[in-house]
């Protein structure tokens, strides 16, 4: 898939989720005109963390750009991979609290999830 057509994808989505360009680029905190630019001309000119970013806030595949949901294989390794890169900041202590509330709402029916 080239450039331009992930840009097209990822407008459709954005205009599809927001009331224009200009508020998600604002609650991205990305430049109106960096997004613009990208949208109008591909997206290869855009920095790779923006791209992926955007992915992130529009639940698609960085690789395809195909919708990603809570079943999809990546988007579970991205989850984890993020919750991971958390969990590993703390020390000892911090790394035991987190153990302990996991474990806590893990007794919660509201927030288990059905599969356990």
């Amino acid at each position: 898939m080239d450039s331009k057509m992930k840009a097209e994808i990822l407008k459709g989505v954005i205009l599809s989720r927001y009331k224009s360009i200009r508020q998600f680029a604002v609650t991205m905190n990305i430049p109106y005109s960096t997004l613009i630019t990208a949208l109008e001309r591909g997206i290869d000119g855009m920095a790779y963390s923006t791209v992926i970013r955007i992915c992130e806030a529009l639940s698609l595949n960085p690789l395809d750009f195909t919708p990603l949901d809570e079943d999809n294989s990546l988007s579970s390794q991205i989850q984890t991979r993020r919750v991971m890169e958390k969990y590993w900041m703390l020390n000892k202590a911090g790394r035991k609290k987190v153990m302990d509330i996991m474990e806590d709402y893990t007794l919660i029916p509201a927030y288990r999830n059905e599969e356990y």
